[in-house]
């Protein structure tokens, strides 16, 4: 075993997981995995810099990781960051402040490194069932960008557009400096025709259609899981791999685009940091499922912090 601890700095939160993992045997082991929501891309879409107030936010979850990763001695760190810091025009002070806190620089990958992180993370584990058959769709909703990987035992094509739950959000549902509570039909019209245009993006790439099993992984699509189980609280266990119908998945949709802050902050399982994007987040997931014709997603919470640690061991 080698202790490993991996860091997932994205667009709406920063997670750290501290795990024994044996590559031998493909065992990962968490010992710590967390989430906090710091917003890292707040108003990056329309402003092109992180603004002062998100770094601010960051270094703070920064700081409380370090600790962790040094009460359980892991012996290798890998730090990577995602959308939000590759757009950023002053990603330096990020990359500075994360280098003066845990002694790594952070990784601002690539779109196709992010997807086949993902793809390693979500699918590890999946092989040999043969209830879930090949070709897998990964599918990452991020924050600021989704990755799309078909693949079976390795990636065989991928690609990030940008249509993230908080850029979606950003750039259709917010008017005059406040998210619409709830959106009009003409913002969620605008919305749905930016993603199909992005996903039209995808397929120039990823051949979308061929996939048999599709596999969604972060909050927008754990969060709708959670949704369509009526889970009291937010549970880990419960979720992973869970599946939901794509009749389900267009319901919670539909309502989350109607309701208002508190009937959605009121959902037991909803993160705060959520409440805002879920939305839009939904959405994309919908809107993916209707392109491919699937008719349930399997939900994963592994994903690219799982395939960041896998990098390291």
């Amino acid at each position: 075993m080698t202790r490993v601890a991996a860091v997932d700095c994205g667009t709406n939160s920063i997670r750290l997981l501290v795990a024994d993992a044996d590559p031998a045997t493909g065992e990962l082991v968490d010992l710590d995995r967390r989430m906090t929501i710091v917003r890292l891309g707040q108003g990056v879409d329309r402003t092109g810099r992180l603004a002062p107030e998100a770094l601010q936010r960051t270094f703070a979850a920064c700081r409380e990781y370090a600790g962790i990763i040094k009460e359980h001695g892991a012996e290798r760190l890998r730090f990577v960051a995602t959308s939000a810091s590759r757009d950023a025009e002053n990603r330096d002070e990020f990359v500075r402040g994360v280098l003066d806190i845990l002694g790594v620089e952070p990784e601002v990958i690539s779109g196709d490194q992010e997807a086949a992180f993902s793809f390693t993370g979500a699918t590890k584990e999946l092989t040999g069932r043969d209830h879930l058959p090949k070709p897998y769709l990964v599918v990452d909703i991020g924050g600021g960008s989704t990755e799309f990987v078909v693949g079976d035992d390795r990636v065989r094509a991928a690609r990030s557009v940008d249509i993230g739950c908080v850029r979606m959000t950003e750039r259709h549902l917010v008017r005059d400096g406040a998210v619409s509570d709830p959106p009009s039909a003409e913002q969620i019209a605008a919305m749905r025709a930016d993603i199909e245009a992005a996903l039209d993006l995808a397929e120039q790439t990823v051949p979308l259609r061929e996939a048999r099993t599709l596999v969604g992984l972060a909050g927008s699509v754990t969060t709708v899981s959670a949704i369509a189980q009526e889970l009291p609280a937010y549970d880990s266990q419960a979720i992973h791999h869970s599946r939901v119908s794509h009749d389900r998945v267009r319901e919670i949709t539909e309502w989350l685009l109607r309701s208002t802050h508190a009937e959605r902050a009121a959902v037991p399982s909803m993160h705060p940091g959520r409440v805002d994007v879920i939305g839009a987040g939904a959405l994309v997931l919908l809107s993916i499922m209707e392109r491919i014709g699937a008719q349930e997603v399997v939900v994963s919470e592994h994903d690219i912090l799982d395939g960041i640690a896998w990098s390291v061991a």
